[in-house]
């Protein structure tokens, strides 16, 4: 029995052959039997001119799986502080808190949502990216924002901060925030981010001991060569993001098959699922050619 609460990072995919139109009316839906599977929460992903990735902003996928939702909660995984001001996230998240009362998440992240370097700059006005001090500031001044705001709507959203590194680890500690950890983009440092976290950690209002969500990216089915074929597409994606390249489509689990992987990006993709769940579900007793799928429970 799985006895942590599980939740699910929707990135909102779009495949070949498909319009980002239709991945837009799944996400309710998805949001629907996320909840009913009874997973803790769904956070939304900022990105913007990718093909393989719909470039919907996290606080209108929210306000749209709020709607047709009941109890799981919506969040930012993350909302990028550098593409908005302060005053903006905290007006925004803190008018979905009042609509949904303890159901909304705040996750913000540093990343521009881009490798194309004119659309960063387009998000950002021309400005160069932030400085460390100017991250931390601007993240600072979001929560004093939401503070101001809970004494006209009666409710806020729970803050979170994105991070990969003992840099953002540092920040989410010296604020008193719940961080989440981004393993499935830097697994390396997991460890030290964590350990970081948790040995600086500073009590506040918004979290009174050390919090910590790791996101692992996960390929489940009842056999390898299915979790295989079901990861693919997004291998093909990962090899182009490791030489730079955020201009792929993501491609029908057909057309992953036929991808010519070279001998570098093969081990590139290998170092990343060694520190990934990929395959069949493990039982936890019993024949280890049986298989079955825990629930997660509520927290």
């Amino acid at each position: 029995m799985i006895d942590v609460p599980l939740s699910v990072l929707e990135v909102a995919m779009v495949q070949t052959g498909t319009h980002a139109a239709e991945t837009l009316r799944d996400t309710a839906e998805f949001a629907r039997r996320v909840e009913g599977m009874g997973y803790r929460r769904i956070w939304y992903a900022e990105h913007h001119r990718s093909p393989a990735i719909g470039a919907f902003p996290p606080v209108v996928l929210i306000a749209h799986a709020a709607a047709a939702t009941s109890t799981v909660r919506l969040g930012s995984g993350g909302v990028l502080a550098p593409n908005h001001t302060p005053i903006m996230l905290a007006e925004q998240f803190a008018t979905l808190a009042a609509l949904h009362p303890d159901r909304v998440d705040l996750g913000i992240g540093r990343g521009p949502g881009t490798l194309d370097e004119p659309t960063a700059r387009a998000l950002r006005r021309g400005a160069e990216p932030p400085t460390d001090d100017e991250y931390g500031d601007d993240v600072a001044a979001t929560l004093g924002f939401l503070a101001d705001d809970v004494t006209a709507l009666g409710a806020l959203p729970e803050p979170w901060l994105l991070a990969s590194s003992t840099a953002g680890a540092a920040l989410a500690a010296r604020l008193g925030l719940p961080v989440a950890v981004a393993h499935h983009i830097r697994p390396d440092n997991t460890a030290a981010v964590i350990g970081h976290y948790r040995a600086h950690f500073t009590p506040s209002r918004w979290c009174a001991d050390p919090r910590v969500l790791l996101c692992v990216e996960t390929v489940c089915a009842p056999t390898e060569e299915e979790a295989a074929r079901l990861a693919g597409p997004m291998n093909v994606v990962k090899a182009g993001l490791l030489k730079g390249r955020s201009d792929i489509a993501f491609p029908t689990p057909a057309q992953a098959a036929e991808h010519p992987f070279t001998d570098e990006e093969r081990r590139g993709l290998d170092g990343f699922r060694a520190h990934q769940a990929y395959g069949t579900p493990r039982p936890w007793w019993g024949d280890s050619r049986s298989w079955s799928r825990a629930p997660a429970r509520r927290s």
